[in-house]
């Protein structure tokens, strides 16, 4: 359940794109406390994006959940995930915008059914 969906400038080579999926799958559930057989990644690479006014690399993740967000938590992914992309994409922390949602368990769906 949760989900973190990567937006970025920079492209991504086919061999580097699975280990940037499986880094950002276990960041993800190690910071929510959730385990990593609900997490799901999206990544979009080679996009468009003017950040701050001026072309460059850029990047925008958003996080979703049910349950596991807290301030806390969404710094310490923050860190984690700008950590992440500085060092795999040369995206500097400051060109990343990240979004943090907590999810209503009856709002959420899976396998034909919802969480609550």
């Amino acid at each position: 359940m949760p989900y973190i969906r990567l937006e970025t400038t920079e492209p991504i080579a086919p061999e580097r794109r699975a280990s940037l999926c499986q880094r950002l799958s276990r960041l993800v559930a190690e910071g929510t406390g959730k385990p990593e057989t609900y997490v799901m990644v999206v990544v979009e690479d080679g996009l468009t994006m003017l950040h701050a006014g001026a072309p460059g690399p850029a990047a925008f993740a958003e996080i979703r959940s049910i349950g596991g967000l807290s301030s806390q938590v969404n710094r310490e992914l923050a860190q984690g995930v700008c950590r992440l992309l500085d060092e795999t994409l040369g995206v500097p922390g400051e060109r990343i915008y990240l979004n943090f949602a907590e999810v209503e368990a009856g709002r959420w769906g899976h396998d034909g059914t919802t969480f609550g």
